[in-house]
């Protein structure tokens, strides 16, 4: 039996198989125009790790540009199934594991960054995923993407494209943004989207995507548009560089120039749930 997976016209089995709709229900998104290119149900057995066909990890403590705690490590413990169709990414306060070394000396917290590198990359379509976000402060999941060319053209020149970014001092609001060479770091062109006051991302799942297309990005939060960037909105001079391929990344941060650091209010583990993540093409 088909059951539908709570939005977006697709229907999923216990297998973890994955249908579109043929006709759109009443108050339904109507997906007709998109075609499913790839995707990651996340059906794995509970303890086991990633699909290594579909993603890779990135491994180390250097702070990622961002001046992060976080020692991502390839460890089930940190990235793991959770037998109910979730990935879950767990990041935990454990004090320098062995092997381990951060840019602040020793390790304190481990977590994991998952990516589509060298696995998947697509030009333009549209890229969800329905995810439930950690809390407190000091904690940064992210759902994102970046240039397959980052390797020889670094960044921000192969472009990043941030579909879900959240703070957790922040509950109830979560960023899209823009990060090109001449518009990056402090200066992405973003926007956010809040909750009904008193409501938080960390209480359910929520589905955050983009739709992608030559000269536009848009993004949305349960269907919900919230924000579109063109070439026009970049500064002068700027370059576009959303003309290519770009792969996905799944992390969960702690600490960093942005969310600042944990204190003592922030409690560990914690866990970003990823129910899904599916990409589209065009049809």
């Amino acid at each position: 039996a088909w059951e539908w997976d709570g939005g977006f016209n697709m229907f999923k089995n216990g297998s973890g198989e994955i249908l579109p709709c043929v006709r759109s229900a009443a108050g339904l998104k109507d997906n007709s125009k998109w075609s499913l290119t790839w995707s990651d149900e996340f059906q794995g057995p509970a303890g086991s790790g990633i699909d290594k066909t579909k993603w890779s990890y990135r491994i180390g403590g250097g702070g990622w540009g961002n001046k992060e705690f976080q020692y991502y490590t390839d460890s089930t413990k940190n990235s793991f199934h959770d037998g109910h169709g979730n990935l879950v990414i767990k990041a935990i306060e454990e004090g320098s594991p062995a092997g381990t070394k951060c840019w602040y000396g020793k390790c304190r917290y481990t977590s994991a960054r998952l990516v589509t590198e060298g696995k998947f990359a697509q030009k333009y379509g549209k890229i969800e995923a329905r995810i439930k976000v950690p809390y407190g402060q000091g904690i940064w999941p992210a759902f994102w993407m970046l240039g397959d060319d980052f390797k020889t053209e670094g960044w921000p020149d192969s472009g990043e494209i941030d579909i879900l970014e959240n703070i957790g001092r922040e509950p109830g609001k979560v960023y899209g943004t823009i990060h090109g060479p001449g518009y990056a770091g402090a200066k992405g062109i973003g926007k956010s989207f809040k909750l009904e006051s008193g409501k938080k991302f960390t209480d359910n799942f929520h589905v955050f995507a983009i739709e992608w297309e030559p000269n536009e990005i848009r993004w949305y939060v349960d269907g919900k548009h919230f924000h579109t960037v063109r070439p026009k909105d970049l500064p002068k001079g700027a370059k576009w560089v959303y003309d290519h391929p770009h792969f996905m990344l799944l992390n969960l941060a702690v600490g960093g120039n942005w969310p600042g650091s944990p204190d003592n209010t922030t409690v560990f583990p914690q866990q970003m749930k990823i129910d899904y993540v599916r990409v589209y093409e065009k049809s």
